[in-house]
């Protein structure tokens, strides 16, 4: 039961009744629209009587009615006065707190239903017929983002983005860890190209904005059936580990967009160092300082156009092609040629995932 929830509900009806009111969760737990107006020693006798007796009852100024569930005592009403109005607004307050319940508990129901999908803990043969059982449509467009945000930050992350998507029959946030947020957005059918970034624009400047933390946010595939939800999780998840390695400065990675850094993130390290030493048969990798790789990033963004290539880092095109030449001598790759331009970046990828690999070692 959310306290939050219902200590607003009791607000409201005491507005409307102009009474004092709340409820006694099954743990005796008072929730009331004002602090104090049920003691301690009137609580413990009510909850004595209702042991055995489940119809409503007026004490000490309040009128009680206990709600069952399953022939056992869920909660109890309270509303102030011992007069037949109070017996009425008793009864409305169990109508109404039941409703509230019940559409709550459907709602937690739904999002551990999702959480349980993302992190393997039900069958995928399951989850169909726990999806018919919450009512819980199968089909549909959705998508996953893994928000990591740092540790220890003054405001709740999960509040901020839950307000930024408050339908929470449609939109499911779920808190893995400290660090970690997911949230399943859903898409209408109308949306045929969802622009999946947008949303993670959106969360990404709210975040920054309103909490001033770092913010990495994953993208999965948007998926159309709810068994499909696990999938784009791990996408997302893939999305945020292969950014780190081959473009840590980058916020927001979507795992479309992850190119042929997915692939080489799941080769096996031997493999790869194989191929680096056949690439690098004349010399080594680490021959090249930063200002050979500056210049080889600056080539490879302007499409291997040594014009533009020059113009930007300031250098006459002689000092550029000197640069090329060195590089070709180095590692026997000739730059200028497309094929082996490609030969280079891939090794380039193949050593970052490298590295990446020895750094967590």
């Amino acid at each position: 039961m959310n306290a939050r929830l219902f200590q607003q509900i009791a607000y409201q009806m005491k507005e409307v009744m102009n009474r004092n009111l709340g409820i006694i969760t099954d743990g005796g737990f008072i929730i009331s629209s004002q602090e104090g107006c049920i003691t301690n020693s009137d609580l413990s006798c009510v909850l004595s009587f209702t042991e055995e007796n489940t119809d409503t009852f007026t004490y000490n100024g309040f009128t009680y009615k206990p709600v069952l569930n399953m022939n056992k005592i869920e909660y109890i009403v309270f509303v102030q006065g011992d007069d037949s109005l109070a017996k009425n607004y008793a009864n409305i307050l169990q109508v109404s707190f039941s409703g509230v319940k019940s559409l709550y508990d459907e709602k937690h129901d739904m999002t551990n239903f999702i959480k349980n999908i993302i992190l393997d803990n039900i069958l995928p043969g399951d989850v169909l017929a726990r999806a018919a059982e919450l009512h819980f449509p199968i089909e549909g467009k959705r998508a996953v983002y893994l928000i990591k945000t740092d540790k220890d930050t003054d405001f709740s992350s999960f509040e901020i983005i839950e307000n930024l998507y408050p339908d929470k029959q449609q939109d499911f946030l779920i808190n893995i860890d400290d660090e970690s947020i997911v949230l399943v957005k859903s898409f209408s059918d109308s949306d045929a190209d969802a622009d999946l970034e947008e949303v993670a624009n959106a969360l990404y400047s709210t975040l920054m904005s309103e909490n001033l933390v770092k913010v990495t946010i994953g993208i999965g595939t948007l998926v159309d059936n709810v068994r499909e939800i696990a999938r784009s999780y791990k996408e997302a998840c893939n999305a945020i580990e292969v950014g780190k390695v081959f473009d840590n400065e980058k916020s927001i990675i979507s795992y479309d967009n992850l190119g042929i850094g997915r692939l080489i993130y799941h080769l096996p390290t031997t493999l790869c160092e194989l191929f680096l030493g056949e690439v690098f048969r004349k010399g080594s990798i680490e021959e090249l300082d930063q200002e050979i790789l500056f210049t080889i990033q600056k080539f490879f963004e302007n499409n291997l156009n040594v014009s533009e290539t020059s113009r930007q880092l300031y250098v006459h095109r002689n000092t550029l092609v000197y640069r090329l030449d060195k590089i070709q001598k180095i590692t026997g790759l000739d730059l200028r040629i497309f094929d082996e331009a490609i030969i280079f970046k891939v090794a380039m990828m193949v050593n970052k995932y490298l590295q990446s690999n020895t750094d967590i070692i």
